[in-house]
């Protein structure tokens, strides 16, 4: 029998693989293009919500950058983020980590300092919220190795709103080496780093392998096709990288949810993690990923557990705070046995 939606919900959670464009719901890109006067093309909640149509990477990505043109000044990435941590917190999220995609917004004339800045606002929400949150700027890799390299710099006066670097967008003829001196720099200047390895990519064995060993990432976000290549697998079990992956996601852009994939890497013992990744249009947010992992392949109460003690052990916070999450969780499942 697998575990109950309800004790799902209500589990210490953290989440690190969610893109705040991602979280887009019908109804803000609505209010959002009403109040902007933009033409999205839809007047209608209905009408947003049978524009999210999609059965690829690709195809969804085609839908995903055109929406964020809602997005235009402080208050709206504010809003988002907001919007966002709101349904976080029904989902019992204590600790966040937040991809953004500044280029998808100065690619379309809104300057930086507006887009980290009003996400940062929002996460400042979140805290009074009780919700501990945090931004990883991503860079798009369909975008040039110079523009990340600019993107960079632009970055650097806000270093302090921002924990770590991501790598996100279309991973077709775009590998991790082609931004391997951007994320040197990264890592030399004291930022976490983390990057996609999406599923079922060109070379994705070839581009796990590089983020490990010539990038040195913390973190893989998706990754599971790291299975198919057992050196890899020791690799990650002996320096404990954790993995972000994103069940519901997976099952919209390939035929599953790479559950056995999940499963094996956690009967293992590697740092798996479930997250809702674009919960907006996969109208799936965290807790119900959590249900959806465990109703199909059927894992028990404590894997359930496992999974969201990792979500803290590979977060970039302290091994103090670490702890105390932990602790929670230990209590919180103590307390509805």
């Amino acid at each position: 029998m697998s575990v109950s939606k309800e004790f799902l919900y209500g589990l210490p959670k953290a989440e690190l693989h969610l893109h705040l464009e991602g979280t887009l719901e019908p109804e803000l890109k609505l209010r959002l293009a009403q109040k902007n006067g933009i033409d999205i093309g839809q007047t209608t909640i209905e009408q947003v919500k049978e524009s999210y149509q999609f059965d690829s990477l690709t195809s969804f990505l085609a839908v995903y950058y055109p929406a964020m043109n809602v997005l235009q000044d402080e208050d709206d990435f504010c809003d988002l983020a907001v919007d966002y941590l709101q349904k976080a917190k029904a989902h019992n999220v204590k600790h966040c980590e937040l991809f953004f995609d500044p280029q998808a917004h100065t690619s379309r004339g809104v300057p930086f300092e507006t887009v980290i800045n009003g996400y940062y606002k929002g996460i400042e929400k979140g805290r009074e919220m009780g919700i501990d949150a945090h931004l990883i700027m991503c860079f798009l890799r369909d975008m040039t190795a110079d523009c990340a390299l600019k993107t960079y710099q632009k970055a650097l006066p806000y270093r302090d709103k921002i924990l770590g670097i991501g790598l996100d967008s279309d991973e077709r003829d775009n590998p991790p080496m082609k931004f391997a001196q951007v994320f040197e720099m990264a890592k030399k200047d004291g930022f976490h780093v983390t990057m996609h390895c999406d599923i079922d990519q060109q070379d994705s064995i070839g581009h796990i392998r590089d983020v490990l060993y010539k990038i040195g990432v913390e973190r893989i976000d998706h990754g599971t096709n790291i299975v198919e290549d057992p050196s890899l697998v020791d690799y990650v079990l002996a320096h404990k990288i954790g993995f972000t992956c994103c069940p519901v996601s997976n099952s919209f852009v390939t035929s599953d949810m790479k559950g056995r994939e999940m499963t094996y890497l956690l009967q293992r013992g590697a740092k798996i993690t479930v997250n809702s990744d674009d919960p907006a249009y996969f109208q799936s947010y965290i807790s119900d990923d959590y249900y959806a992992l465990a109703t199909k392949y059927n894992l028990s109460k404590e894997d359930m557990i496992q999974i969201a003690k990792n979500s803290f052990e590979v977060s970039w916070i302290s091994d103090e705070a670490k702890r105390k999450y932990i602790r929670m969780i230990d209590e919180y499942a103590a307390s509805v046995e």
